[in-house]
Parts: C-alpha cells; sequence; structure tokens
C-alpha cells in the first residue's frame, strides 16, 4: 500500500470481490442469497426455466467441443468466443420442441 497526501492506494488486483479467497466469497454470497429470500425478491426457478438453462448450457459446451475438434492448434481451451457460431441454424434461441 501506499500513502499519498493522506489517502491509502490499494493495487487493483487487492480490491474487490474477485480478489478474496473463495470460501469468504462463498460465505458473502451465501448471504445475499438468504436475504433475498428473506425479503421475496430472490428469483425461484421452475422446473421448466432450469430444464431450458440446462439445455442451453449443455448446447453450448457441445457446440465448443465440437469446434475444438474441428480446429485442431488452431484455438486454445478458454479462447474464442464461447457460445457463439456464425453456422446457420445454430442458435441458443430455437427450441427443441
Amino acid at each position: 500500500m501506499k500513502r499519498v497526501a493522506g489517502e491509502v492506494s490499494v493495487a487493483k488486483e487487492d480490491r474487490g470481490f474477485a480478489s478474496m479467497d473463495r470460501a469468504k466469497q462463498r460465505e458473502i454470497a451465501s448471504k445475499g442469497g438468504k436475504a433475498a429470500h428473506q425479503k421475496g425478491t430472490a428469483h425461484e426457478w421452475t422446473s421448466e426455466e432450469a430444464r431450458e438453462a440446462g439445455r442451453k448450457g449443455g448446447m453450448a459446451s457441445h457446440r465448443r467441443r465440437r469446434q475444438m475438434m474441428d480446429t485442431p492448434g488452431d484455438m486454445s481451451p478458454g479462447e474464442g468466443n464461447a457460445g457463439m457460431s456464425n453456422e446457420p441454424g445454430d442458435s441458443d434461441d430455437e427450441s427443441m420442441s
């Protein structure tokens, strides 16, 4: 930490929620979730909403895997636009009804 004319300066990597220990993050997030439920403003997932979210996540995951297999060496895991595709008819908005 640096002191400049009575002020304390903190490095960017030492600030905020993301820099905290994972256990501390989880503890704080848990308190927020409990408070929202007590207040009545927490989102309650319906089974249909949960099913749709899981379907979308699975589609994005499989799309990334397929792209990585089609272009070996071109993209390392974690690079690129996750879930984004230029293929026609390959949209997350489509229903699998």
